[in-house]
């Protein structure tokens, strides 16, 4: 065995404890798939990333796990490990420009560096919805008890899959009581049911919530594979435009105040963002 680099951040954080925790695990050539995946399961985080050496056209190399599974991309890992790499100096410190090699290919990377350090977006895979015949009933069970906003429930896939449905009322959804059975019976492979609902915190013009159970969490604290579906799901439903903005809280139902930056450019990709805080700096055995 070998000792690797390791951090533990806080993603999408204002400070720390605000946001989601991330694994990160430098150098993991050499751990095979189900050394990768035992891991991450042990760890019991949301997400954990192992860092490698990339493609030609890429910076780095992340491999994105779960406690059960690998995903082609996710939001707090992808930016979580750009902002890993740049604190480790595995780049010049002054860089603006990035490229993620993952799953789900080559993701262009921005850095801004103001007062509160490296400030990290990436442009999300395009997200399109999933043809799947609605399971009407499974819906009704997953939903129940909140008054249904303007846009249909549908399955979205930007690398991730995850059930989208919008609340009509901030308060309503930040008081419900999910039916975690129902969630987790729902078709399609998803991660699991994300919902929104207009914002209620100052900078936010969305209240975002996302509740994966098949996955060992409940409540996921802040999800950004989530909030940049819903902005597709936006985008396409007209509500959005190319070079729109806003600010998504999510996460104070379990303790935290996540807030996720969004914005819409020109080509109509969406790209997710947010200040990250290292929590644990140490080495890792495996």
């Amino acid at each position: 065995m070998s000792l690797r680099r390791y951090l533990q951040l806080d993603v999408f954080a204002h400070r720390i404890g605000a946001g989601n925790p991330l694994a990160v695990v430098f150098d993991a050539q050499g751990l095979d798939d189900a050394a990768m995946q035992s891991f991450a399961a042990w760890m019991h985080l949301p997400e954990t990333v192992f860092l490698l050496p990339p493609e030609p056209g890429a910076d780095y190399r992340a491999r994105i796990f779960t406690p059960v599974r690998e995903l082609d991309f996710a939001g707090h890992p992808s930016v979580g490990a750009a902002w890993a790499v740049l604190d480790a100096g595995r780049v010049a410190a002054g860089r603006e420009t990035m490229v993620q090699q993952c799953a789900a290919g080559l993701l262009p990377v921005q850095v801004a560096h103001d007062a509160t350090g490296p400030r990290v977006s990436i442009r999300t895979p395009r997200a399109a919805p999933v043809a799947l015949e609605a399971d009407a009933a499974g819906l009704a069970a997953a939903l129940r008890g909140l008054p249904p906003g303007a846009l249909r429930p549908a399955l979205w896939d930007n690398g991730a899959r995850w059930w989208l449905a919008e609340v009509a009322d901030a308060r309503a959804l930040r008081e419900w009581r999910p039916d975690l059975a129902a969630i987790a019976a729902l078709r399609g492979d998803a991660l699991g049911l994300a919902l929104f609902a207009p914002g209620d915190v100052a900078g936010c013009a969305r209240t975002v919530r996302a509740f994966c159970p098949a996955d060992g969490f409940a409540e996921d604290p802040v999800t950004g594979s989530a909030n940049a579906a819903i902005a597709s799901a936006l985008l396409a439903d007209g509500r959005l435009r190319a070079g729109d903005s806003y600010g998504a809280s999510q996460g104070r139902e379990v303790g935290r105040d996540g807030r996720v930056e969004l914005r819409i450019d020109g080509d109509g990709a969406v790209w997710i963002g947010g200040q990250v805080q290292p929590v644990i700096r140490g080495s890792v055995e495996w």
